[in-house]
């Protein structure tokens, strides 16, 4: 579409059009919804007078068969009073008590995240029956936290970077400039992603097929804007930030992206910055009071609440544009992905849109009775595709793709002046009854100019971003409640947690692809059965059986080839371990098991069972029992940071101890959302402390991290906790034991130390801390200690104070800290742990010295154990926690 003039009366190539006028916006149905359309100032409602930016399409469109025109003639306005289009004047109840109990919003929206933030797409019938120009309360919105609350006149622009002259402008010295307004269709690059959740869990939530939408957009182009500013030779991105401190992850908390500088400074691109959308100022889930809009791009990349324009010779260096918004090939997982780098590698990013279509009507669920009143059905949808390229045909197919149908396309934009189209269509096919009936399902692809078109099944990647194949919508028959015969649609999933479509409701576990087919213990005919009396006998470190789904497994021999150690086994040894085995293990660990199965449970004969406990834990009141859960009353909590918690755990009386030897650690258990959760901890508290148990917490809000939009399950929980509440203890675990004055066991084995070095990540800290602590607490213990502690921040740091004055009092302990993002001032190591740092800061190895390691795997994995193998240390000197 051509750009329009300016405010001053400036003439612009389509000035013609710039003239009182009322955008018409088609509708799928035929309707044909009418608003009076500002291109200038803040007023919502065209002024007599007043120009604004008329659609100019009419008569000349055309459906594909070229048949009679979709849309009026110009000056036919039909003005429709579908509630779709009304304004939410109210506060949804989901909204209460949440950071946006001050934003109306459409009760219909279908939320994907829960209450908050707010993440949402419309049911996709009505997102059909909205039309082409889909009503702002209606369009999708994708946040990562809460709306932030700004103000028009004290809101501010900055350009700067690579250019000749920085420029902060004002919410009315941006509205002075150039501005046009063109229809776009947004999408989020999730669109369709519960497919992929279907086949087997992705790192992203479920959107259904509705993460779209299409608005009128008001704004100044991009290209007009850094010509105001001047741009530097060695320019090659343009970056854009949101509003600072809007997220915990990234350097300054803000959403940042970039685009290249090419496409910045096309006009043909028609890159916007955008204050009005359908004419009105942006609502605040849209951006208020100004956005990125990218046409032809995905939704990730148009910023929200714009803050900085920022030219630069290289891609934007936020978070957020790192781990968010790749396509990774389907091999790599995230564990992958994250120990050898994979969000970093350019060749993935996702900008511009692939090519997509979906099915509209019929609708999920939709019954079409078989009375005779029927002889043909009209089946419609959408398609969009990147790039300004134009869609080209539609087809549909009854026979699962062996033959193909070619489907009316109704176009409600003309190409823009460099011949661009940046907005979806629309597709229907009309289809006899008989046809209708001898088909099992109804498929829809698309192509473009280019030739592109859809895959016939889903590739699944991590992020589950671009999903594309065929949309396919199956045909059942079934009766009416009134006995007439009929046929039922499903569609393939329906958004969010919501149960329905022919994928069916069970996600799979993340990782299922990985891992061979889990083949199930089928009872034989002769298969033995026990009962819990006798699998109770079987709980020794030689002879170890486990109950898990009703079915008993000899784990003796995987004990020595265990990854958790043999203790995890041990301390289920005898018992059902159904709950923990589920909340830890792999899809893949899940079928290893089967190897193990020796018969089935037989609950129908009881026996009654020994508690676990003994006169002689009684005597010596060890609150910890391996054999069974302790529940233990939180009694103090302490916010140490913003995300940072002190929980502060009472043990049964005064004179209890925890009973956890110095290295190992105890398993948390809680309920959450029906499942059972279990994590490990160490606390920061050693064994003499009576009466109580102290542990440093690290809190995973949900939406902080991209990878991980749902948060830590376990932190999230004990956020909750309130003084008094109980959380459930079992333990002790672990491999490694530090007896005192160099003394230790590792996997089984005694040995003795002159030395560690301690490599911690994060809150890997913690054990590292029990061991530290306990050699320190000593006037005996002469073992050096030398510590290396990686973190993102100086926030990040625990134990920082503590650790400083323990050094300071004892010569043989140092301890050496190194930043992703440390400060300027910051005189210590800087990234990841390097070969030069341990080799400054690690004790030179000896035979007896000992390499002890906590953190992420990526971190271990890459930097601690190839340095310090370069640094002389034997993979035999090495433990981890």
């Amino acid at each position: 579409m051509p750009h329009g003039g300016n405010n001053d009366g400036a003439a612009g190539p389509v000035a013609a059009l710039l003239k009182s006028a009322t955008v018409l916006v088609p509708a799928a149905a035929g309707a044909i919804f009418a608003r009076n359309f500002s291109a200038s100032g803040k007023g919502t409602a065209a002024a007599k007078g007043e120009r604004v930016f008329a659609y100019p399409e009419g008569k000349d469109a055309l459906n594909s068969s070229g048949g009679p025109p979709v849309i009026p003639a110009k000056g036919e306005v039909f003005r429709s009073k579908a509630p779709h289009h009304l304004k939410p004047t109210e506060i949804d109840d989901k909204d209460k008590g949440t950071p946006d109990d001050w934003i109306p919003r459409h009760p219909d929206i279908i939320r994907l995240t829960g209450r908050h933030p707010l993440n949402c797409e419309p049911p996709m019938t009505t997102l059909m029956e909205t039309g082409f120009n889909t009503p702002p309360a209606l369009h999708y919105v994708r946040n990562h936290g809460p709306a932030p609350r700004i103000k028009w006149e004290d809101h501010r622009i900055t350009v700067n970077g690579l250019v000749d002259k920085p420029i902060t402008y004002t919410m009315e010295e941006l509205m002075k400039l150039p501005q046009q307004t063109i229809p776009v269709t947004l999408v989020c690059a999730g669109n369709r992603r519960k497919e992929q959740n279907m086949i087997k869990k992705t790192i992203g939530f479920s959107w259904g097929s509705a993460g779209l939408g299409t608005s009128y957009w008001t704004g100044v182009r991009l290209c007009d804007i850094l010509k105001a500013s001047g741009v530097k030779p060695g320019a090659t991105h343009v970056s854009f930030r949101g509003p600072k401190k809007e997220l915990p992850q990234g350097d300054d908390g803000s959403y940042g992206t970039s685009l290249e500088l090419p496409v910045a400074m096309n006009p043909a691109e028609d890159v916007m910055v955008c204050w009005k959308q359908d004419g009105e100022l942006l609502t605040p889930d849209h951006g208020y009071p100004v956005r990125m809009i990218i046409p032809g791009f995905i939704g990730g990349r148009m910023v929200k609440w714009l803050e900085e324009i920022t030219v630069t010779d290289k891609e934007s260096d936020n978070f957020y544009h790192f781990f968010d918004n790749r396509v990774l090939p389907p091999q790599i997982d995230q564990k992958t992905a994250n120990e050898e780098g994979w969000w970093y590698k350019p060749e993935y990013i996702i900008n511009e849109l692939n090519i997509n279509s979906a099915i509209g009507y019929p609708a999920h669920g939709e019954v079409l009775p078989l009375d005779g009143s029927v002889q043909e059905y009209t089946v419609r949808g959408y398609a969009y595709t990147g790039g300004g390229r134009k869609i080209i045909r539609c087809e549909v197919s009854l026979d699962d793709g062996k033959t193909w149908r070619l489907a009316d396309i109704h176009r409600f934009q003309k190409p823009t002046e460099f011949g661009r189209f940046w907005c979806w269509d629309f597709w229907s096919l009309k289809i006899a009854l008989p046809d209708l009936l001898r088909c099992k399902e109804i498929c829809v692809r698309a192509f473009d100019a280019a030739q592109n078109t859809q895959p016939e099944w889903p590739t699944w990647t991590v992020m589950g971003m671009m999903n594309n194949p065929w949309f396919r919508v199956r045909v059942n028959p079934c009766v009416t409640d009134a006995g007439v015969p009929a046929v039922t649609f499903q569609h393939p999933t329906q958004p969010a947690n919501q149960p329905g479509g022919w994928m069916g409701d069970n996600p799979v576990d993340p990782a299922a692809a990985a891992a061979p087919a889990a083949k199930a213990a089928v009872p034989k005919k002769d298969a033995r059965r026990f009962t819990r009396a006798e699998v109770a006998k079987h709980d020794k470190e030689d002879d170890v059986w486990l109950i898990y789904h009703g079915k008993v497994y000899d784990a003796t021999a995987y004990m020595k080839d265990h990854p958790g150690g043999a203790d995890s086994i041990l301390m289920n040894g005898g018992m059902d371990c159904t709950d923990e085995f589920d909340s830890i293990h792999s899809a893949k660990a899940k079928a290893m098991i089967e190897d193990y199965y020796i018969g089935e449970l037989d609950d129908s004969a009881t026996a009654s069972m020994d508690s676990g406990s003994t006169a002689d834990e009684a005597a010596a009141k060890v609150a910890l029992k391996l054999k069974e859960r302790v529940k233990l009353p939180l009694i103090k909590r302490e916010d140490l940071s913003h995300n940072v918690r002190l929980l502060r755990f009472g043990l049964p009386s005064k004179d209890h101890r925890l009973g956890l030897p110095i290295g190992k650690h105890v398993m948390f258990y809680a309920k959450v959302g029906g499942e059972t959760v279990v994590r490990a901890y160490t606390p920061i508290t050693n064994d003499r402390t009576l009466g109580h148990v102290d542990f440093v917490i690290k809190v995973y809000f949900a939406n902080e991290h991209p990878r991980f939009p749902a948060g830590g399950k376990m932190t999230q929980h004990l956020e909750t906790l309130k003084v008094g509440d109980e959380l459930e203890f079992r333990g002790p675990l672990g491999e490694f034991v530090y007896h005192g004055r160099g003394k230790y066991t590792y996997k089984g084995k005694e040995g003795f130390t002159s030395g560690m070095t301690m490599i911690a990540g994060g809150t890997g800290i913690t054990p590292m801390w029990q061991v530290l602590e306990a050699v320190l607490a000593d006037p005996g213990d002469k073992t050096e200690i030398r510590l290396i502690y990686a973190n993102q921040t100086t926030d990040d740091i625990l134990l920082w104070k503590e650790m400083d004055a323990l050094a300071a009092k004892h010569k043989n302990f140092r301890a050496f800290y190194t930043l992703d993002r440390p400060p300027a001032d910051w005189k210590m190591g800087k990234g990841f742990v390097s070969e030069e740092m341990v080799r400054g800061n690690a004790l030179k190895p000896q035979k007896d010295t000992l390499a002890l390691m906590c953190g992420p795997p990526i971190m271990l994995e890459k930097a601690c154990v190839p340095n310090l193998e370069k640094n002389g240390y034997s993979k035999d000197q090495m433990v981890f926690f």
